[in-house]
Formats: C-alpha cells, sequence, structure tokens
C-alpha cells in the first residue's frame, strides 16, 4: 500500500512540474531565444536544464562584487524564497513554486538585463538565458 501511494504521489508531483513548466507564454520567450541562439551559432542544438543549473551556481567575475552568482539573492535552492541585498523578498526562482515565472516577456528582459549586468558585468547570451529558463522550469 505505501509503494502504491508513493508512486501516485510522484506520478502527481511529476505531472504538476510539468503542467507548471508548460505555457504558452514561457513558451514563446524560449522560442525566441532559440532563435536568437540560432542566429548566433547555427550549430545550436537546444537549451540545456544542466547548463542552466551550472550558470545559477556558478561565482561570476566582472559584476558587482557584492553579487557574484545568482544565489547570492535566489539561493543555493531555487524553491526557496530568496532575498534582495535591500532586505526585500524574492519568490522562489522554480516554476514549480512560482507558476508565472518567466511568461511576461516585459518582466523577463527587465530582470536578465538588470541581473545579468550584475553578476556578470554584461549582458546574457540568449543560451545563457535559454539554459535558465529551462533549468527552473525542470524543478
Amino acid at each position: 500500500m505505501k509503494a502504491v501511494l508513493a508512486l501516485a504521489l510522484s506520478a502527481i508531483t511529476v505531472a504538476a512540474t510539468a503542467m507548471a513548466a508548460s505555457n504558452p507564454g514561457r513558451d514563446a520567450i524560449l522560442a525566441a531565444f532559440a532563435a536568437e541562439a540560432k542566429k548566433a551559432d547555427a550549430g545550436f542544438a537546444g537549451f540545456s536544464p544542466q547548463r542552466g543549473q551550472a550558470f545559477f551556481a556558478t561565482n561570476h567575475t566582472g559584476g558587482k562584487a557584492d553579487t557574484p552568482s545568482c544565489t547570492t539573492c535566489h539561493t543555493k535552492d531555487p524553491t526557496r524564497e530568496g532575498q534582495t541585498r535591500a532586505g526585500k523578498q524574492i519568490a522562489p526562482m522554480a516554476v514549480s513554486m512560482t507558476p508565472d515565472r518567466f511568461t511576461d516577456p516585459e518582466k523577463v528582459a527587465k530582470w536578465f538585463s538588470r541581473n545579468c549586468n550584475g553578476v556578470l558585468g554584461r549582458d546574457c547570451t540568449a543560451v545563457e538565458k535559454g539554459d535558465f529558463i529551462t533549468y527552473l522550469s525542470s524543478m
């Protein structure tokens, strides 16, 4: 009985995550990043949640010294709330926890511009953005 219950719970969790990850707005944003990536590199083969996870967790150079990585404000666990340097709460980055995350093109552009420049000291590439969204949509 426990095994059946665990299996059912697992299936519900997988289905809920898949439903949260699939969103027409997010899909359109990812498609635009994919087209941009393909234009920059004809060999572009798709986004990678593994690269997105590495990008999210890595300490980068070139940006502000007090924000070397995404995890500085967003925590190492994207399913948890983060906090800005000024102390303002940030909803979890994981799409499973914040289903409307990465669905508004204007918000996506605004936050990538602000945060990429703060962390990297430059704009993120289309591949970095797509990998990032793909990783956070997989959780």
